[in-house]
């Protein structure tokens, strides 16, 4: 049955409803509203109507029930680059993908290919770097991860391409936010407006480098054990195998997810050091103390603090700031009757910087991770990479990868704030720093 009591949410406007103030400071503005109205707030942008839950409990009622709930129409503004692939697809089709790209992340696998991949590339990086200068570490993580997901998953060097899919990247993500902002984000991308033309072109040049990398392969005829064989090998109950168009959708996702998370998880995790000396060379002490060969998987066990740093730095700095879904028949959640197609909303910013789950919320404190506080916490009071059946299926890799280049960076180097320049958040698809983590990299004591 449904609650009683009127929900209440901050005041709207009459067209824009809560858009201006959502545009103007998202992060501020969810927060807000969740100290303000509490756990369930009704909020409109647009045309649109949604409920925003901040509590681990209704989280749960959603995110574990993906029968019930589909992605929300914000995740349509990512649809022109994605299309189909396994962020976006449904159902049954999503689960045939799923299933299919699994065993390229199961752990045994991740330890014996990916790790050489991981060091190797990592190693060529730091070859050409120089203590004493500023570095931007946000573009040097885009870069390093984007070849790591190229040659991991689809056995091809990306290293000429990267800069162009960062450009592109950027272009794609400062148009989809604008559009996303707009009362007209409703109108479908077919619709031939300035903001949608200039998508479309951003995609069609993704494009060119992502069929590039099908057609190699599919030329060279060689059969590797990678996800872009799998997908190449996937077959059909009649036999056929997937269209171009499906590998098209598939690549790009992977391509892209695969770097975008990891790279901002290293980006924060650097920039909170840099601000924070004494967990830097607490975290270097305990990774020196393994000595200074090149990391395995087996040293990840015995560096606890690392875990803790990259745990705190996905909590105060998720990649996926806010999550939406959409109901898809008439349901309650948390005691409040959902309309079919009606939108729920929720936030790794405001859960995770809550004080009723985290002491000094708003503090960078990575030992609190070493007395067991995540088995304690409630399951959707801490959930960086999503939750269910949905969860991010390369998360286990975005930390091995994240871990095992902060190690190599900490063998060679300490990191300083760059003077006078700031941090600049932009809340846009993810959390990413609008003008890049600028660090004085020095050698490393």
């Amino acid at each position: 049955m449904a609650a009683a009591v009127e929900l209440r949410g901050p005041k709207r406007h009459l067209l824009a409803g809560n858009l201006p103030e959502f545009r103007r400071d998202r992060l501020g503005f969810l927060t807000t509203c969740a100290r303000e109205h509490g756990d369930v707030v009704p909020l409109r942008f647009g045309v649109f109507r949604a409920l925003f839950i901040n509590h681990p409990d209704a989280i749960e009622q959603v995110l574990g029930n993906s029968r019930s709930f589909v992605k929300s129409f914000a995740y349509d503004m990512v649809r022109p680059v994605i299309a189909n692939g396994l962020l976006l697809s449904e159902g049954d089709f999503w689960m045939r993908q799923r299933r299919l790209a699994q065993p390229a992340f199961q752990r045994a696998r991740m330890g014996e290919a990916y790790t050489p991949i991981v060091v190797e590339r990592t190693r060529r990086m730091l070859d050409a770097w120089t203590a004493g200068g500023v570095r931007d570490v946000h573009a040097e993580m885009m870069r390093l991860t984007s070849q790591v997901a190229g040659q991991a998953f689809f056995g091809a060097d990306v290293s000429g391409a990267v800069d162009e899919v960062s450009r592109q990247l950027l272009v794609l993500t400062e148009l989809l936010t604008k559009r996303l902002d707009s009362v007209l984000a409703f109108l479908p991308d077919r619709i031939p407006t300035p903001t949608n033309l200039r998508v479309h072109r951003a995609v069609k040049n993704l494009d060119a480098i992502i069929y590039l990398i099908i057609d190699q392969r599919r030329r060279s005829g060689v059969v590797q054990d990678d996800l872009l064989s799998r997908l190449l090998g996937a077959r059909d109950e009649d036999g056929s195998g997937m269209s171009d168009r499906q590998l098209r959708d598939e690549v790009m996702t992977f391509y892209l997810a695969g770097h975008e998370t990891t790279s901002l998880l290293l980006s924060w995790t650097l920039y909170l050091m840099a601000g924070h000396p004494a967990v830097q060379e607490r975290l270097r002490e305990e990774v020196t103390a393994q000595g200074d060969g090149p990391p395995t998987v087996a040293d990840l066990v015995r560096l606890p603090y690392l875990d803790a740093v990259l745990c705190e730095t996905l909590r105060l700095y998720p990649p996926a700031w806010g999550l939406g879904r959409k109901a898809v028949a008439d349901c309650e959640v948390a005691g409040y009757r959902v309309p079919k197609g009606g939108s729920i909303l929720f936030s790794q910013w405001v859960m995770h910087r809550d004080p009723r789950f985290f002491d000094d919320p708003d503090r960078f404190h990575p030992e609190r991770w070493l007395d067991g506080l995540q088995k304690r916490l409630p399951r959707y009071a801490y959930f960086p990479f999503g939750g269910g059946q949905r969860i991010c299926i390369g998360a286990n890799f975005a930390m091995m990868e994240a871990a095992f280049v902060l190690i190599m960076l900490l063998q060679r180097f300490r990191f300083e704030p760059a003077p006078g320049f700031e941090v600049v958040l932009w809340p846009a698809f993810t959390l990413r720093p609008k003008t890049g983590v600028r660090l004085t990299v020095n050698q490393a004591a």
